[in-house]
């Protein structure tokens, strides 16, 4: 260990971190973090008093922006009645967050059991799922991720998963869905093939073995690629046709992010169970949530319910989602998350006029991403789908001017994620887009 005595603050508080804590799908060495020392609304000041846009919410997780007091004010005021109680006693704010959660959910989605994070969510989801049908497998697509445990991984089609692959646990079939760029077919004909090869999976897996089909209500970091249209309204169609149920993980397009409080909402559809996180408390504590229909929770009026964690339903957790919900509402945040994506959307495409390396700007509301390619004809990526490191070197500079520019942001294979707090103004996003715009200008020197 380096003599602390001889480190400025910053590098005090990054060497404390590199030689007593690991790092979360990295190599130990040669990373380079932001030492955070306070944020406040859209941005991040690190010790040295650099200031940095934060143009993906985090982890597209803290939509009401950083530093809203009155969060820490409800946390606080719970604290100061009960921080904790077992999930076999009850408070008044577990019961008021329960009947928000059915407020704003469409349909019959009424009862809502609540997890620590998105994959404690999304394994409830499926251990319900599985015990309410009595079947065994569960459907989802290769492209999507949906939380870092064993099942939620093995469900999830992210390649971060495959050095466990080994491990991961059995009875999840993947399928893969065409997007829109990538077709090189009319738009009718994606629908039909896409809905074709479900149909097709289906029967060969036999539909009575299926319990379900996880899907994401918008994707998100695999590229936030858009279902073919009437997708998600098909799939509502066979599931019902084959009592399987349908699961739409909103951990990362749920409360407001998409310009409305689900991503499910863009496609006219309601889903037998929801799974949340992020959003819920904007990141401000650890806290998730499965929402299920009615008829689901009537199961188990007379049948135990064969799950549980300590930490469900825990009241400091509802006190800051109970909260973050008002702040959504208060502030109108989800009409400004559709107003601003529309802005976003017309800024990309003059963007395109400019960067010969943007193949494509998608974005539903305030969950977005630029697509960089070496060459607009043939579509080939600047970086391929998992890409070695080596493989990543131009995209990597990207990503390096982007921070040095002031910026943080999710850069991942030929991505550049555009998904501010929904907070944003459209001065703020001129200046981050302006910002991403001088770092592709390394990316336009590669382009074919």
């Amino acid at each position: 260990m380096l003599d602390t005595q001889t480190l400025s603050e910053s590098q005090e508080v990054l060497q404390d971190n590199f030689d007593s804590t690991v790092f979360v799908w990295s190599k130990q060495k040669g990373i380079s973090p932001i030492a955070v020392k306070y944020a406040q609304g859209v941005y991040l000041y690190d010790y040295d008093g650099k200031r940095y846009i934060d143009f993906s919410s985090g982890l597209m997780n803290v939509n009401i922006g950083h530093g809203n007091q009155r969060i820490t004010e409800a946390v606080v005021r719970q604290m100061q009645e009960v921080s904790y109680v077992t999930p076999y006693c009850v408070t008044k704010v577990r019961g008021e967050l329960g009947k928000k959660m059915a407020e704003i959910c469409p349909g019959d989605l009424n009862k809502a059991y609540f997890t620590l994070c998105g994959a404690t969510s999304i394994e409830a989801a499926l251990k319900m799922a599985r015990s309410y049908t009595g079947r065994h497998k569960i459907l989802s697509r290769y492209q999507s991720y949906h939380g870092a445990t064993y099942g939620a991984l093995s469900v999830g089609g992210d390649p971060r998963k495959l050095p466990d692959d080994s491990q991961q646990s059995p009875n999840f079939v993947h399928i893969d869905i065409p997007y829109r760029y990538r077709w090189n077919h009319d738009e009718a004909s994606m629908l039909t093939d896409s809905v074709e090869q479900l149909e097709r999976i289906i029967s060969y897996e036999g539909p009575g073995n299926i319990a379900a089909f996880l899907l994401e209500g918008e994707s998100g970091t695999s590229g936030c690629l858009q279902y073919p249209v009437g997708y998600l309204k098909a799939v509502r169609e066979i599931c019902d046709k084959y009592g399987i149920l349908l699961i739409i993980d909103e951990v990362m397009s749920g409360f407001g992010r998409t310009g409305k409080w689900f991503g499910f909402e863009n496609h006219g559809i309601v889903p037998d169970m929801v799974t949340m996180a992020k959003g819920i408390t904007s990141g401000y504590l650890p806290f998730g949530c499965l929402m299920v229909t009615d008829k689901i929770a009537a199961r188990y009026n007379d049948t135990v319910l064969a799950t549980g964690m300590t930490y469900n339903a825990h009241p400091v957790g509802c006190a800051a989602a109970l909260e973050t919900l008002k702040i959504y509402e208060d502030d109108n945040l989800i009409e400004n998350a559709a107003e601003m994506g529309r802005y976003v959307a017309e800024q990309a495409e003059l963007m395109k006029t400019k960067h010969s390396c943007i193949g494509d700007f998608r974005t539903t509301g305030l969950l977005g991403c630029f697509e960089i390619v070496k060459n607009r004809n043939t579509k080939e990526p600047m970086a391929p789908f998992n890409a070695k490191p080596e493989e990543m070197a131009v995209m990597s500079k990207v990503g390096a001017k982007i921070k040095e520019l002031g910026m943080y942001t999710f850069v991942r294979w030929s991505y550049v994620f555009v998904a501010p707090p929904l907070i944003v103004t459209k001065e703020q996003i001129d200046e981050g887009l302006a910002i991403i715009s001088e770092a592709l200008t390394i990316a336009d020197a590669y382009v074919e």
